[in-house]
């Protein structure tokens, strides 16, 4: 799936959704820019609501939080690879 964000100064940008995950009821997702991502970073983002009750993602500030879901995800990547290809 690719879905488009806006940031705060309102430019847009495609991202592929990479991989989702919840953990403790905290949805986040891994997202891969659809343009210029030559070194083939993803950015990991949690689903929060806003003042409206909207959906919005929104990045990880706390280091520990954003550690433990860069694991998770590590982990998540690490276990798909098949090494028999």
């Amino acid at each position: 799936d690719v879905i488009t964000l806006t940031d705060e100064d309102g430019v847009e940008t495609d991202f592929e959704v990479v991989a989702s995950l919840e953990i403790n009821g905290q949805l986040y997702y891994a997202l891969m820019p659809v343009e210029n991502n030559e070194n083939g970073e993803c950015v990991i983002l949690k689903l929060e609501k806003d003042e409206n009750g909207e959906d919005v993602l929104s990045t990880i500030d706390d280091d520990d939080e954003f550690e433990k879901v860069e694991d998770y995800f590590n982990d998540l990547f690490f276990n798909e690879i098949d090494y028999d290809a």
